[in-house]
């Protein structure tokens, strides 16, 4: 690996960064410690911050006169998971971690803003670091968009840790690279009565057993097999005893899908196969479908100026990530404007490939990592705003 000296120079600063970040993790919207760290250190970069972008989020513009304007983001809140890594460095906040990778995601972004602010009389442009709030299910995007994030944005881009990937390998492509996720809810009602007489009844679990089975074939047979999309009813709730025919059950479960298209088909499909469930076993079924983040989905400049700046500190393992059905916010900003959302290999040498998935209480990255990331970023800048 190439890894560019004035991040080699600061290693220690983004080492010690992603573990303060990591031994006090903090939930979304409520990153307030997180916020005043950061802060803390782009004022000793010589940037001027601007606090509470999007409730808890944070934006520093670095000034090197006309050109573009480049965003880099990081995503600052924790999961509500006890971790049992037994890390020196655990976190201190009970039932509280960085389980997907986000205090390294900040340290990254930290020292890219450390060696872009050293260096600033080589650039012709402004560069916008984002740290973002709120990644995690409650859409901390979006309200940093409304609080003017991307004004005067040219182009945004954003790295996540990947521990589904080795170290060195960085994952880069166009188009779809994280699903839209979106939930549901499902209240099957029928008529109860007694095990031994089930006639008159409405028996509501042999009807859900029929729509679950049912809503699978949206997959197997309404889509194209070679676009990824996926169905699942996590959640069942029902029944009171082993001889009473349950009167109502509740199903849960979440849609994924890496086109709008695909979405919208599914969720028409979903409408369409209740009510002909409903129509057949003379039931009621609500459905509540919610959507969530949309698909991520690069555009092909900015990922071809991504790969030709990673292969210059990877070589040629930089290229196809390992593709996941995961859902991300980073996609509002790609919506808006033109960008890149990429990963950076980060699974720990000493475990084997998937031992330490992202959301797992054990979680951990090999943190020669963090130095990739913003070596990335200094070519990136190099390539569009260099002098």
């Amino acid at each position: 690996m190439n890894i560019r000296e004035e991040i080699i120079n600061i290693k220690d600063s983004i080492i010690h960064w992603r573990r303060d970040f990591h031994q006090y993790p903090e939930l979304a919207f409520k990153e307030f410690r997180t916020a005043d760290v950061i802060i803390e250190e782009l004022r000793s970069m010589g940037l001027d911050p601007k606090e509470k972008v999007g409730k808890t989020g944070v934006t520093a513009d670095l000034k090197c006169g006309n050109g573009p304007v480049i965003a880099l983001r990081a995503d600052m809140d924790a999961l509500p998971i006890k971790e049992t890594s037994g890390l020196e460095f655990s976190s201190k906040n009970t039932g509280v971690s960085h389980a997907c990778g986000h205090d390294g995601h900040m340290a990254m972004l930290l020292g890219a803003a450390r060696a872009l602010s050293d260096n600033r009389e080589i650039y012709n442009g402004t560069i916008r670091f984002i740290f973002q709030p709120a990644e995690e299910g409650e859409g901390g995007a979006r309200y940093m968009i409304e609080d003017g994030c991307l004004d005067g944005v040219d182009e945004i881009y954003g790295i996540h840790l990947w521990n589904y990937q080795k170290l060195g390998e960085v994952g880069v492509k166009d188009g779809p690279v994280l699903a839209a996720a979106d939930m549901f809810d499902i209240k099957v009602k029928g008529i109860g009565g007694h095990g031994a007489a089930p006639q008159g009844t409405v028996d509501t679990v042999v009807v859900s057993s029929h729509l679950i089975q049912a809503l699978q074939t949206i997959v197997s047979r309404n889509t194209n097999p070679l676009e990824s999309t996926v169905i699942t009813v996590g959640k069942i709730n029902g029944g009171h005893n082993f001889n009473i025919i349950a009167d109502e059950v509740s199903l849960s479960g979440t849609a994924r899908s890496y086109t709008e298209e695909n979405r919208v088909l599914i969720k028409q499909r979903m409408k369409n196969i209740i009510e002909g469930i409903a129509k057949t076993y003379n039931a009621e079924i609500t459905l509540d479908y919610r959507d969530g983040y949309p698909p991520t989905i690069n555009h092909i400049a900015p990922t071809e100026k991504v790969l030709k700046a990673s292969n210059r500190i990877v070589g040629q393992k930089a290229g196809m990530p390992y593709l996941s059905m995961g859902g991300e916010d980073f996609a509002y900003y790609l919506q808006k404007i033109p960008g890149c959302f990429f990963f950076v290999g980060s699974a720990p040498n000493e475990n084997e490939l998937f031992e330490t998935p992202h959301h797992c209480s054990h979680f951990n990255m090999d943190e020669e990592a963090l130095l990739i990331g913003p070596s990335i970023y200094l070519n990136l800048i190099d390539d569009i705003m260099g002098i």
